[in-house]
């Protein structure tokens, strides 16, 4: 059974910084991780994400202020946030695709809430 559970929200203000972790049981983060957020009223956009192959993505509205990582030995996978935006504001959900490649997220974890303030 996969499970997936992200910490690490709150509320900062506009400029601030936050880490999300996600911690994994039942699935290898070796396979494809990914960070998506959903702001209210907006649709599930993919945030960044880390193949199997070590290339990753991310939205052009977060390159050079997100960075994602993994630590394979703790089995938990991390979204750096820096230069944190008023519209970075959403809830954030970890998730995988069970396989290296990162194509269709089937596995997600409940969500932490993150809240910027300008």
């Amino acid at each position: 059974q996969v499970r997936l559970v992200e910490s690490g929200g709150g509320s900062v203000q506009a400029a601030g910084s936050l880490r999300l972790s996600c911690v994994s049981s039942g699935y290898s983060i070796r396979n494809c991780v990914g960070w998506f957020r959903q702001a209210p009223g907006k649709e599930r956009e993919r945030v960044a994400s880390l193949t199997g192959y070590g290339d990753t993505y991310y939205a052009d509205s977060v390159k050079g202020r997100f960075t994602i990582s993994k630590a394979d030995a703790k089995n938990t996978f991390y979204l750096q946030m820096n230069s944190l935006k008023p519209e970075d504001t959403g809830m954030y959900y970890c998730g995988g695709t069970g396989s290296w490649a990162c194509g269709n997220f089937i596995y997600w974890g409940q969500g932490t809430q993150v809240t910027v303030s300008s």
